[in-house]
């Protein structure tokens, strides 16, 4: 998928004005440059930069829209915990410019990719920290991830970090994992929604299996 692919995709589900447009055709550059220096995505991976990574993060968002909470997500406080090179933090930051979003990874180096990308996108709701996710002093609307670990070991590291609920990537089956977050964290099964993003994402078989796991407050 080509950058102008990847424009033609979004746009039938979410209107993008031209800095919207410019910002995402602005990411395969950056993300070729820094990755030469620093690792963050395969680099047998690094053309399929907007089917796997942007594309995916923005499922949330396609998400969010089916569900009717976009506006509230738009208006929310955003963690994106794990980010790495800042999935799915960057495309969901430049997709919702009035969210304001807080980059978090314990890895300084990949902070560095995160913070250079957005700083130079311009994005002034963005905020990278180095740090581990219990030490961060706030509380937010919303925390996000991309699969940094399995369902009931996440929870516990942002228990109490949010108002509305987690939104997290994740690929596979995942019976397994929601039953041990509802029984190892106490997350009542009435709180937790799956959804299964191929109908969107489209048949490749890298997105076979790929879900948005929504935990509620």
């Amino acid at each position: 998928m080509t950058g102008q692919e990847f424009i033609s995709f979004i746009k039938e589900s979410f209107p993008l004005n031209p800095e919207q447009e410019s910002r995402f055709l602005a990411l395969d550059g950056l993300y070729r440059d820094w990755n030469s220096k620093i690792n963050v995505i395969s680099r047998k991976d690094i053309d399929n930069l907007y089917a796997h990574h942007i594309l995916h993060s923005l499922a949330i968002a396609r998400y969010l829209q089916l569900e009717g909470i976009f506006e509230v997500f738009a208006r929310s406080t955003v963690l994106d915990l794990g980010t790495g090179g800042g999935f799915p933090g960057i495309p969901l930051a430049i997709l919702f410019p009035s969210a304001r979003f807080t980059l978090c990874d314990s890895v300084g180096k990949k902070t560095v990719v995160a913070s250079a990308v957005a700083d130079a996108l311009g994005l002034g709701n963005v905020t990278v920290v180095n740090a581990r996710a219990e030490s961060l002093p706030s509380k937010f609307g919303y925390v996000v991830s991309r699969a940094v670990a399995s369902l009931d070991d996440f929870y516990p590291w942002v228990k109490g970090k949010f108002t509305e609920g987690i939104l997290y990537l994740k690929g596979g089956d995942i019976g397994e994992e929601i039953s041990d977050l509802t029984r190892r964290c106490k997350v009542s099964p009435s709180r937790i929604s799956v959804w299964t993003a191929t109908s969107w994402l489209g048949p490749e078989e890298w997105f076979q299996g790929k879900h948005v796991v929504h935990v509620r407050t």
